[in-house]
């Protein structure tokens, strides 16, 4: 057999093992402290409420982020989604990878791309937001998670609320659906590995964004809600009854915002 044809014979394990070398890569950039100059929290309770609220109005340079903050804090967010969405998103791309195998070689890492950028967008509006936060003194800077308890359950009430909704459902169902996805959304080609890579990653985007906001709540930097997201999302998109997961943390993220509120 050619060189090339072995090549893409073996394209669909190739593209898995790189997708589990990138995801590893990514956690362990996160375990090492993402570049933040501080080393990441393990904590099951929000991270910032445990801390002295007047502390973030004391640091100094609440808001002053220089050019080189911005672009760390920008590749952490970036990263951490990489860490976080990339696990739940692989069994789409190796189908894509499979799918186009039989006609041409498949632009898989066209595809990964796309998807990757969806979520480049978002790292941008969260770091936008954490330095809008910083600003405003509502992040804590030890824990890198608000330390206003309503924000803090604020978050948690709406990302409960946005769980059970239409919208979630709508978008959960395209990520729930890679054969279908592929099927109706097909374009041939590196740029249309592209545009679909960039379109189901914001359906991703649309179904778990409110997921990653928790972050402000649990902390940026917390390793175990970090982990306990990553499984929450993959339980939503691959189990069969990953709506029913999806509700049920909803209706516990409402009930934890409301002790948290009334606490």
């Amino acid at each position: 057999m050619p060189l090339w044809s072995a090549v893409l014979a073996r394209h669909r394990l190739i593209s898995l093992v790189a997708l589990a070398v990138l995801i590893a890569l990514a956690w362990s950039w996160l375990f090492s402290g993402a570049g933040m100059g501080m080393a990441p929290t393990v904590s099951l309770l929000p991270s910032g409420l445990a801390e002295d609220p007047m502390l973030a109005m004391m640091m100094p340079g609440d808001g002053l982020w220089t050019a080189a903050q911005f672009v760390v804090t920008l590749a952490m967010w970036w990263v951490m989604m990489v860490a976080m969405m990339l696990p739940s998103a692989a069994p789409t791309i190796l189908l894509y990878a499979r799918a186009v195998h039989a006609t041409a070689r498949p632009a898989t890492e066209s595809f990964t791309l796309g998807y990757l950028l969806a979520w480049g967008v978002f790292s941008l509006i969260a770091t936008l937001a954490q330095w809008r936060l910083a600003k405003a003194a509502m992040l804590s800077p030890m824990a890198m998670a608000t330390s206003s308890r309503p924000l803090a359950a604020a978050l948690l009430i709406a990302a409960g609320v946005y769980q059970i909704s239409p919208w979630k459902d709508a978008c959960l169902r395209q990520c729930r659906s890679p054969a279908q996805f592929l099927s109706r959304h097909f374009r041939p080609g590196w740029s249309g590995a592209l545009r679909m890579g960039m379109l189901h990653g914001a359906w991703c985007v649309g179904c778990c964004w409110m997921l990653m906001a928790l972050l402000f709540a649990g902390g940026i930097m917390n390793l175990a809600w970090i982990a306990l997201l990553t499984l929450l999302v993959a339980l939503e998109k691959l189990l069969p009854w990953g709506r029913a997961v999806s509700v049920a943390a909803g209706l516990g993220c409402i009930l934890w915002g409301w002790v948290i509120l009334v606490g």
